[in-house]
């Protein structure tokens, strides 16, 4: 499948802990719709989340955020992994 990375602006006022939490429900939704969320970053004081998703598509990866816990990417990118 392919490879996205989707950027999440959230703000001021993100914690590692409560993407953790987000992360986690990502993982327990995520069959629903033939995806594997991978790893994920935080950057807390630009307010940015970062994940590395295999998905059929975009749209499927972003499906399991607005499931899982609404909080879908600002933008998604399709990329390829390089060693």
């Amino acid at each position: 499948m392919p490879l996205f990375m989707d950027v999440h602006n959230v703000g001021d006022g993100l914690l590692a802990a409560d993407v953790a939490a987000a992360h986690e429900a990502d993982l327990a939704t995520q069959g629903d719709f033939g995806v594997e969320y991978l790893k994920y970053w935080v950057d807390e004081a630009g307010g940015k989340i970062f994940c590395l998703v295999d998905a059929p598509d975009a749209e499927a990866a972003n499906a399991v955020h607005r499931k899982a816990h609404g909080l879908v990417a600002d933008e998604i990118y399709p990329i390829s992994a390089q060693g």
